[in-house]
């Protein structure tokens, strides 16, 4: 506690407030630290605890959070994480989901600043997943389990209250999203016929990760009559052909979720997950002529003249640029759905591992903390 107590003093390091609920939740509110949910009292015994599963010097940034470039500092997180109402445990993932969304791939001022809805999705896979209890079957999206209304909550209190992402301000969305509130699921690895996400992204199966997405909302997929591969494909292959997103215009990568009930019916059909993701990409797909006028001589001939420079109405457009673009996970419970999660466009998913001291896969947060 000295430590910390030391640091606290430095100049806008803390406040001198009492530990009083209402009281600091009126005082949040008042200097815009608030998603405007009642928070946690982010008191100096609360952030020392977060902090013990912290492997960085407490104030040293790990990431500099844009649009005003704050510094991210352990100390920092601790304080959103408190804030969240974060289990200590949880803290290794938030640190690494921030550590990602800085990437410059992410591009993490224009997801911060832009007049789009997306937020950052952070999707959890390995041990740790099943670890902390992160949701990855009935409602995995939705209400229930702490650690996804949590961990995705302290990485949204960082991006607005480190990072300055103040709506109307920082961040100037035309509609803003639930997502912006948290947005944080683990992929359903047991039920998946297919490699999970992080092993698709070279990692090895035993190690934990999580990978941020520049995401929108999840649109609902419903086919409960297919009963053959093709028959599913089709029918997310028609929900992913849509003139309004971003991704048709980007080297992008939309994210299509399946359910188990889904992906079984898909992979018992032959298919591995890139024959799925190459009908995809050759089944969604719009004539020219579907798009309005505007954006076929401003953006697609402009951006894709060896395509539709010269190309007629019904010229196909594919929704990305290439059949490994589309990111395919499994996810849920019972049910015949899929989701369909497009994105900014102009972003790229970013994968990190959680590894111990001696730079080895953590196998566990424990496992990461021992080390």
């Amino acid at each position: 506690m000295t430590d910390l107590l030391q640091l606290l003093k430095a100049p806008g390091a803390g406040v001198e407030a009492a530990d009083d609920f209402e009281a600091i939740n009126a005082l949040c509110r008042e200097r815009g630290w608030s998603d405007g949910l009642p928070v946690v009292p982010p008191s100096a015994d609360r952030v020392e605890r977060m902090l013990a599963y912290c492997d960085r010097p407490w104030n040293e940034p790990v990431a500099a959070i844009p649009p005003r470039y704050g510094a991210a500092t352990p100390l920092r997180l601790a304080a959103n994480a408190v804030m969240a109402g974060c289990r200590p445990e949880y803290f290794p993932l938030i640190v690494l989901a921030v550590e990602a969304m800085c990437e410059e791939p992410f591009n993490l001022y224009g997801i911060q600043a832009t007049t789009h809805l997306c937020a950052p999705l952070i999707i959890v896979n390995g041990p740790v997943a099943r670890e902390l209890g992160i949701n990855s079957g009935h409602n995995a999206f939705g209400p229930g389990e702490q650690s996804n209304a949590t961990i995705g909550r302290a990485v949204r209190l960082a991006l607005l209250n480190i990072g300055g992402a103040i709506p109307g301000s920082g961040d100037m969305s035309t509609f803003g999203s639930p997502a912006k509130y948290t947005y944080c699921v683990a992929e359903n690895e047991a039920a998946s016929p297919w490699e999970p996400l992080h092993v698709e992204h070279g990692f090895p199966a035993e190690a934990s990760t999580v990978t941020v997405v520049g995401a929108e909302c999840p649109h609902n997929i419903n086919d409960h009559e297919s009963l053959s591969a093709e028959g599913v494909l089709t029918t997310i292959a028609g929900t992913v052909a849509i003139t309004g997103t971003n991704d048709v215009f980007y080297k992008a990568k939309p994210l299509v979720v399946m359910s188990p009930e889904h992906a079984a019916t898909v992979a018992g059909g032959g298919y591995s997950k890139a024959d799925a993701k190459r009908f995809l990409y050759e089944h969604a797909r719009l004539p020219l002529g579907r798009f309005s006028r505007e954006n076929i001589e401003r953006r697609l001939r402009v951006k894709f003249p060896e395509r539709f420079a010269k190309a007629g109405m019904d010229a196909l457009v594919p929704m990305v640029q290439d059949p490994d673009d589309f990111m395919i996970v499994v996810l849920g419970g019972a049910g015949k759905h899929s989701a369909f999660i497009p994105t900014f466009g102009a972003t790229r998913p970013v994968t990190r591992a959680l590894k111990r001291r001696d730079g080895q896969f953590a196998h566990s947060v424990e496992d990461f903390r021992r080390s």
